[in-house]
């Protein structure tokens, strides 16, 4: 009866298949099926170490096996039989009952008794077992017994198996057949004392003891009927490998068992050899490998379970683990794993850590040189450009300039960014600033300096800077840190004259403001020229310089080619510099500069403001492409209508703007001398906007029917401040305008 017991009662099943194995003829084939019995109606209950060794097989033939478990690596079987040996007496006589004692051989076969598993057992309560054992040659002869005595069956423990009912003994090595004798202690000791114990039988029997623990009901019961595991060890031969591999020289003969990927190691039994499949393959050692033999177990298959911490490399027979670049370490899961870096990786890092330094040490040694550079480049400009000066002259004069540094005002318009670009002239760029305190500021950067003039240039800022007169932008100061001087001014928001007059996207000035713009340009020029402590001529007065605030006040600027000139001269003689269209013939002729200049540039701006024609025109005839030629033409003709805005005719009437027209056309004569002072240009037209707003009141008389006196009183309202723009009207009369322009700086 062949069958194998459920994987969970077996503490080490290496062959999960149902085995229906025949051992050599040590295990008898079932004669018919009928004999096939289910291993759970044997033992249903059994535990790795069974409650009871005995399993019953009533209708089983003559030495049925039933195997357990075979284990081709560790070279065992575990089969169950039915006892090996046993002996009844008549308890009345004492006289041995039929059958006789009965032996076990494994000659023959591969097997022995295993001796690490087995142990020779006796049950009975008046039985000396003697064990006649036979070893694998004819001289290995071994004797052994054990005692197993009870008087009654209290005295039996189930469990221990210490010679109360139960006795055990080792086996030696390389059993492989055994007889046994009984005796009765009772007979060798002459006793007549019956045994109590009511059990006249006594048993003896291999079993694994892994298997096995006495039971006090292994004392009864048919010995034909009870059955128990043991393991049989088996290996190739009885010559050890090196017996084996001697005999032609190291190689191997064809009867040698181990194939391929497999090596050979001695039984643990003594005789013979085993097979085993060589590390990193898995199989059957017995077989080549093309017929599923020792085959190569992929380490790498499953991430997760495969014994490396980073990569996994299979190879025939094994596997490499390796780490990221730069980590050392044996990429083990049981072993270091990958940790810290590697000799190479550290050069690497130190080198580079190393490259960094030196690199950071580089930019900063030339950042710091390019600084110090720099800030050398910087005294070396604030000195050419007359620093020192300047700064002693603030000092004694305790003018209000303000010296700025060049990184003041980098940052101040986004490192002169051309986002910033308010516009371009002949003499630089003007950028729009913010100050670290948000003042808004104007900076310009001229295109050139003339560094033979450096004296005279620190002067003309100090004397600027304390110009205080609403008409005339103010200087707040400079900065000489740079190649070209930077000047600072205040920040007029709402553009200039020309864009005013000239552009078609804003609607065109009415004549009352123009006229306004007129008579304060008048003005701040007259202040320039008569009230400051040294008289200041412009040289390039131009509507493009005049600027308007918020409420349309003028406001005149761009000084870079304004000059001193001292009380006791009338002129100067300097290289020509203004704008074509309204540069002074004479000056430009001789090279000899006077206030009578600006008169004539001022004069090219009425003109403007009368006609909104462009100074210079490729519109007109070429005789009439300078403005004042071509309004001193048409006036003579008395054609000035022709040319005249029509809105200005409209709102201001042509009387009025004839003596408008006389100003202008006194400001443009060829010689200086004829010219009229800033003064009397001043003087003139403001008693012309009087006039006209005179006249202006009495036609809004004459709608309305106002009376006299109410017509005086609106007049003087009329010179009253305004709620939105003051400033405007603090220059409505002409004596305010006259003591303006006679202030002196504070």
């Amino acid at each position: 009866m062949v069958f194998r017991l459920p994987p969970d009662h077996l503490p080490d099943l290496h062959v999960h298949s149902l085995l229906l194995l025949v051992l050599l003829g040590i295990l008898s084939p079932p004669p018919s099926s009928s004999n096939y019995i289910d291993p759970s109606a044997l033992l249903p209950d059994a535990p790795p170490c069974y409650n009871s060794s005995i399993i019953s097989l009533p209708s089983a033939p003559a030495r049925p096996y039933v195997v357990l478990d075979i284990s081709i690596l560790s070279g065992y079987v575990r089969i169950v039989g039915r006892a090996v040996a046993w002996r009844c007496y008549d308890n009345s006589s004492g006289a041995s009952l039929p059958p006789p004692d009965r032996g076990l051989s494994l000659r023959g076969t591969p097997y022995t008794f295993s001796d690490a598993h087995n142990k020779f057992t006796a049950v009975g309560c008046d039985a000396m077992v003697l064990m006649l054992a036979q070893g694998g040659g004819a001289n290995h002869r071994y004797s052994g017994g054990c005692v197993s005595f009870c008087a009654t069956n209290d005295s039996i423990v189930s469990g221990a198996c210490s010679g109360v009912g139960c006795c055990q003994v080792s086996l030696p090595k390389g059993l492989k057949s055994l007889n046994f004798s009984f005796t009765s202690i009772r007979s060798l000791t002459g006793s007549t004392h019956k045994d109590q114990s009511g059990e006249p039988c006594s048993k003896a029997f291999i079993v694994d003891e892994d298997y096995y623990a006495f039971s006090k009901k292994d004392l009864v019961g048919n010995p034909e009927d009870q059955y128990r595991p043991m393991v049989l060890e088996w290996s190739i031969g009885e010559e050890t490998c090196a017996e084996v591999t001697g005999k032609r020289g190291g190689e191997f003969d064809d009867d040698y068992a181990c194939k391929g990927s497999s090596y050979c190691y001695d039984s643990t039994n003594g005789i013979g050899y085993r097979c085993n499949c060589s590390r990193g393959f898995r199989g059957n050692p017995y077989l080549e490998e093309t017929e599923g033999g020792c085959q190569d177990i992929d380490e790498c298959a499953d991430p997760k379970t495969n014994p490396c911490v980073h990569k996994c490399i299979n190879t025939v027979g094994g596997f490499n683990c390796t780490c990221p670049f730069g980590i050392s370490g044996d990429g083990l899961r049981a072993g270091s794993g990958c940790e810290g870096l590697a000799p190479l990786a550290i050069g690497l890092v130190a080198g580079l850590g190393l490259l960094a330094v030196l690199l950071a040490l580089g930019f900063w040694a030339e950042w710091f040189r390019k600084k110090r550079k720099q800030t050398k480049l910087r005294q070396k400009f604030f000195l050419q450009n007359g620093g020192l000066m300047l700064q002693q002259q603030i000092f004694s004069q305790k003018a209000p300039a303000r010296i700025f540094t060049s990184e003041e005002l980098r940052k101040a318009t986004d490192n002169f960014s051309k986002d910033r670009i308010l516009g371009r002239g002949g003499y630089g760029t003007v950028y729009k600033g913010v100050l670290s305190d948000q003042t808004v500021v104007a900076i310009k950067k001229s295109k050139m300096v003339d560094q033979t003039q450096i004296e005279q240039f620190v002067n003309e800022v100090v004397i600027l800077s304390q110009i205080n007169h609403r008409n005339v932008v103010k200087l707040l100061g400079c900065c000489l840190e740079t190649q070209v001087p930077l000047l600072v001014y205040e920040f007029i928001s709402n553009g200039t004259l020309f864009n005013h007059l000239h552009s078609n996207q804003t609607a065109p000035m009415p004549w009352e403001d123009r006229l306004r713009i007129a008579v304060e340009t008048a003005a701040s020029l007259a202040y320039l020229h008569s009230a400051t402590k040294v008289p200041i001529i412009h040289r390039d007065v131009k509507s493009a310089n005049i600027l308007l605030d918020e409420c349309y006040n003028a406001k005149v600027s761009d000084f870079g080619a304004s000059r001193l000139v001292p009380y006791d001269q009338t002129h100067i003689t300097t290289v020509v510099q203004g704008t074509l269209g309204y540069l002074d013939p004479e000056y430009f002729s001789t090279s000899l500069l006077t206030d009578k200049s600006d008169v004539y540039s001022f004069g090219v701006v009425l003109i403007e403001i009368l006609t909104r024609e462009m100074p210079i025109s490729f519109c007109r005839s070429e005789e009439g492409r300078n403005l004042a030629s071509h309004f001193t033409m048409l006036v003579e003709q008395n054609r000035l209508l022709e040319m005249l805005d029509q809105r200005v005719v409209k709102e201001a009437g042509v009387r009025h703007l004839n003596e408008i027209a006389k100003v202008a056309l006194r400001c443009l004569r060829i010689k200086g001398e004829e010219r009229p002072k800033m003064k009397e240009v001043l003087v003139e037209l403001d008693a012309l906007r009087r006039l006209m707003k005179q006249h202006s009141a009495e036609k809004s008389q004459e709608k309305l029917n106002i009376p006299p006196q109410s017509q005086i009183q609106k007049e003087i309202s009329a010179d009253e401040p305004s709620a939105l723009c003051c400033s405007n009207s603090q220059q409505d009369s002409l004596e305010d305008a006259l003591l303006l322009s006679m202030d002196f700086p504070r």
